[in-house]
């Protein structure tokens, strides 16, 4: 079911939103090579329950961890693991779902560690880029498809890339995954007519080389690219207005002056 949600509503997801972005700016500064993939989930942990919210990622399907915390071929969904060390170079994704008085918001991003190639940091920008290009399309009377044909148009045709379609957006709120399914890689002008007050996560997947993944057998959860290469992320939650689209994750408020809820 598609839950429309009230300007209330919208800015209450915006407050959960709003730890979410600062965990982020957190991240920024203690993510460096040598730290552990188990310091960024101390971390996040810490920042969610410290700002009175609730990391609603533990507990979810067997989850135990408040940040799923990915690196370079990782796609998503991988456990933070004391053992893995960041080395200059590499490629992070974290992803996390924070739920505040009963508002949820859910944002990834992706981290370059110390020196990143030419390569994977554009890679990066591609990602960025196609994830704006997707909450551009989410307009009141478009069509769902509308976003995912936008950011495979400019992830594959234009740059070559894999956009991975084996995963997707979701709507959001009153819990943490809610119906509409928001492709990749939609076709425009089909799928559901967009109304005012859905609220949706567009999270485009990026792969270096083919969109094929597989989920480890061994977890059960951490998700790579088949052939090896890197993939980025990133991921806002959005609310379909008459004014627009507007984002409830965001972490620069000057940059997204245009999507900001008044």
């Amino acid at each position: 079911m598609i839950t429309l949600k009230s300007k209330r509503e919208m800015l209450a997801m915006e407050k959960a939103g709003a730890i979410i972005a600062g965990m982020h700016q957190g991240l920024k500064k203690i993510i460096k090579p040598g730290i552990s993939t188990w310091d960024i989930e101390e971390f996040g942990r810490d920042y969610i329950e410290s700002h009175g919210a609730r990391a609603a990622q533990i507990g979810f399907e067997g989850f135990q961890y408040a940040t799923t915390v990915s690196v370079n071929a990782e796609v998503a969904h991988a456990f933070p693991r004391k053992n893995l060390f960041l080395k200059d170079g590499d490629l992070v994704k974290v992803d996390t779902v924070v739920e505040l008085n009963g508002a949820y918001s859910d944002s990834a991003w992706s981290y370059a560690v110390g020196n990143v190639s030419p390569e994977v940091q554009k890679l990066m920008d591609v990602t960025f880029k196609a994830m704006y290009l997707g909450i551009d399309q989410a307009q009141v009377g478009n069509r769902l498809g509308d976003i995912g044909a936008v950011m495979n148009h400019y992830i594959e045709d234009e740059n070559g890339y894999g956009n991975v379609i084996d995963y997707a957006g979701h709507g959001i709120g009153p819990t943490m995954h809610e119906e509409p399914t928001v492709l990749h890689d939609g076709v425009a002008g089909r799928g559901l007519r967009l109304p005012p007050g859905m609220t949706i996560t567009i999270e485009p997947m990026v792969n270096l080389g083919s969109w094929e993944v597989e989920t480890s057998a061994e977890d059960g959860w951490t998700v790579r690219t088949i052939d090896g290469s890197w993939s980025a992320q990133y991921e806002h939650v959005v609310a379909i207005t008459e004014d627009g689209p507007k984002i409830l994750t965001s972490q620069d408020p000057d940059f997204d002056a245009k999507y900001l809820l008044k």
